[in-house]
């Protein structure tokens, strides 16, 4: 029993002893803790999700709320470091907040997942893609987002098919994130008898890649992979074209930035990145991609609509619980499906959805992208 349970348990035990029959909750406000990076290298991604979710909580609230209450939502900032994440989550539990959007970085959601199913706070993250935070057959954990292990082959299988390359080097930042989907990459290219002569990583926060770069060339591969985000694989893109290696690149959905753009300048033309659906392009989200642009926030981001998403599955799990119960809610949640605009959303019994795919899409220099063909 967790605890959770045990506090339902309570709860239940002493309504019996002072005679009331049914149970219900009835509040002002309920609390939504928004958790990621408001500062640090990938502040950016960040900032996606906090106005994707703080969106959905100004529309819920305009519409009435949830079963009377209104939702707040409350920011805190993990730096997308792990240590500093345990901090952010042990707080969340002590400010007494029972549900949680985020958080982002996988290598920060994982320790902090293991507090809130402790702890009997409901997490569902919109960025996190690592399978091993939903492996653990945690009951409050749940995500708006696909795994690795379908990114990872989606982005292993354009590059067999469509680009075609003789052999691949495959680069990571040695982080939980980076590392496996690098490895996903590499195992799904191998099995489509593609050479990977080079498999290593680098480090996060690095600024000078001239030593991979060597090796990059004197491996002969004419195709590179990388596993992490847009700040090192800027860095890795410029330095790469200013040493003369002429390949192409690509990258999850961590590279999938605007600010690659900056750092890489026109060596980022051309990178190949898998990206959850444009969802701001899907006619039926017009209206909500105007509230956006009214507020001067752009809703291109890939985190932007699954955070919404996010919110909005918290809020119509409490109302399909009839209660403002964790427990229940996640209960809600797997038993039912919601309509978002992200799609029509179905959770497994891990907590991942049901059904989610991830699109190639080409950068350009300008930080626009395009759906490779």
């Amino acid at each position: 029993m967790n605890k959770a349970t045990k506090q339902i348990s309570k709860l239940f035990a002493a309504m019996a002893l002072a005679g009331v029959a049914s149970y219900s909750v009835a509040a002002d406000t309920i609390k939504i803790a928004l958790a990621g990076p408001v500062t640090g290298a990938v502040a950016q991604y960040g900032e996606m999700q906090f106005i994707g979710a703080k969106m959905a909580i100004e529309q819920i609230n305009k519409a009435g709320g949830v079963n009377g209450a209104q939702l707040e939502g409350v920011v805190y900032d993990d730096a997308c470091d792990p240590k500093q994440a345990v901090a952010v989550a042990n707080k969340i539990v002590n400010d007494g907040i029972h549900y949680v959007v985020g958080h982002l970085c996988s290598s920060s959601t994982q320790p902090a997942s293991d507090i809130y199913e402790d702890e009997g706070v409901l997490m569902i993250t919109a960025a996190s893609t690592s399978p091993d935070i939903t492996s653990r057959g945690y009951q409050l954990v749940f995500r708006t987002i696909g795994l690795d292990s379908l990114q990872g082959p989606t982005a292993g299988n354009f590059i067999a098919d469509h680009v075609k390359p003789k052999a691949v080097a495959v680069i990571h930042d040695k982080q939980q994130y980076g590392e496996g989907i690098a490895t996903a990459v590499k195992q799904t290219l191998e099995a489509k008898g593609i050479k990977v002569p080079l498999f290593e990583g680098i480090n996060a926060g690095d600024k000078d890649f001239s030593t991979i770069v060597a090796k990059l060339k004197q491996s002969g591969v004419d195709f590179v992979y990388y596993g992490g985000y847009h700040p090192e694989l800027g860095l890795l893109l410029r330095q790469s074209a200013e040493k003369g290696l002429k390949v192409r690149f690509m990258g999850p959905e961590g590279v999938g930035n605007k600010e690659l753009s900056a750092i890489a300048g026109p060596a980022s033309e051309g990178l190949l990145v898998t990206l959850p659906k444009s969802f701001d392009q899907d006619p039926k989200n017009q209206a909500l991609v105007d509230a956006f642009k009214a507020k001067n926030e752009d809703p291109s981001g890939p985190f932007v609509f699954p955070a919404y998403a996010a919110v909005k599955v918290i809020a119509d799990g409490i109302t399909k619980a009839g209660a403002d119960d964790t427990a229940k809610v996640a209960a809600a949640l797997r038993a039912n499906s919601f309509e978002t605009p992200t799609g029509n959303l179905a959770f497994d019994e891990k907590g991942d959805l049901k059904d989610f795919s991830f699109v190639v899409y080409e950068w350009h220099k300008d930080g626009t992208k395009t759906e490779a063909k």
